[in-house]
């Protein structure tokens, strides 16, 4: 597995992140533990995770697994309650308890709130990297003016800089493009991406040609439907690349993904040992720029103001920032 800068930070990092949010929900321990020794194996030593997954049991399961072999990975984890300094301070604690680690190696805001202070999130992030409780501090679904506004506070006070975004971002989701993306190029911000396969419609996970399964997420995930109707050709182009390459759809996916300059880690979710198997083995195709830009230019998805989750009303909220 390739190693790439993570941003400005200076530390490397495995290209692909292993996304840990079934782990004790979908996942049992046993099942986990394979996932993890094989990621380590085969060179996938950034992990991510959550306090909110699982309420902790996510966290408390790594924890255990993590036993012995904890400096062999990058850890990310991310704030569970509100963005007050107590509750950044408060979660980051309750985190390492469950972890059994004296030290994230990322720690990230999970999302933008209603009447949040940027004073005191940075303030608080910056503690908590001085107190050796995280070696870096970052944040999640942050539009490009809130995540420069927060470092410009940083950097008048000489605190740590948020030193990621962690957003989604696939051929259907692109709305990222439009400031996100350009603003963590020039800035030297990580950009690591959630939600690569769509749900599992881009690892081919539905045909578009038969009923939804009836056990499937589309079950209970109207997104899912939604976006199966609307970027049918997209779909259906990318399927058919796959079969002609030889390689699996989500090989095609994640390669997609890599093949912007702004995208230093795609985010692949496990809860099964054979995803964990094609998830590395996709990070060994790439496609030719032409490729790339046929793939964009089937689902035809740049830019528009109905992607990219919560981009649009956030890059426009004028009450997010406390005044």
């Amino acid at each position: 597995m390739k190693q790439v800068v993570f941003g400005n930070t200076g530390a490397k990092v495995s290209e692909m992140c292993l996304g840990t949010m079934m782990f004790g929900k979908r996942t049992e321990e046993a099942e986990a533990g394979r996932i993890l020794s094989y990621a380590l194996d085969h060179g996938v030593t950034f992990l991510d995770t959550a306090a909110m997954y699982g309420e902790g049991v996510c966290e408390e399961m790594l924890g255990r697994l993590l036993a012995g072999r904890r400096n062999k990975f990058f850890l990310a984890t991310k704030v569970h309650r509100g963005v007050g300094y107590a509750d950044i301070s408060g979660s980051l604690d309750e985190s390492l308890r469950r972890l059994r680690t004296e030290c994230v190696d990322l720690y990230m805001i999970h999302w933008p709130r209603v009447g949040m202070n940027p004073l005191e999130i940075m303030r608080a992030l910056n503690d908590v990297v001085k107190g050796g409780k995280a070696r870096f501090v970052g944040c999640c679904n942050y539009p490009a003016w809130l995540l420069e506004h927060h470092n410009a506070i940083a950097r008048a006070n000489g605190w740590a800089l948020l030193a990621c975004n962690q957003i989604p971002y696939n051929p259907v989701e692109r709305g990222v493009e439009l400031e996100v993306l350009p603003q963590a190029f020039a800035t030297g911000v990580a950009i690591t991406v959630y939600r690569p396969l769509l749900e599992g419609i881009l690892a081919g996970k539905y045909d578009p040609d038969k009923p939804m399964p009836s056990d499937s997420r589309a079950e209970w995930d109207d997104r899912v439907q939604k976006w199966m109707k609307k970027y049918d050709a997209g779909i259906r182009f990318l399927l058919a690349l796959a079969r002609e390459k030889r390689v699996s759809p989500s090989a095609v996916a994640v390669a997609w993904l890599r093949g912007s300059p702004a995208v230093t880690c795609p985010i692949i979710g496990a809860s099964r040992f054979g995803q964990i198997e094609e998830g590395v083995k996709a990070f060994e195709f790439t496609l030719a720029a032409a490729e790339r830009e046929g793939i964009s230019n089937a689902f035809d998805a740049d830019l528009r103001e109905d992607a990219g989750g919560k981009f649009p009303e956030l890059r426009r909220a004028l009450d997010i920032v406390a005044r």
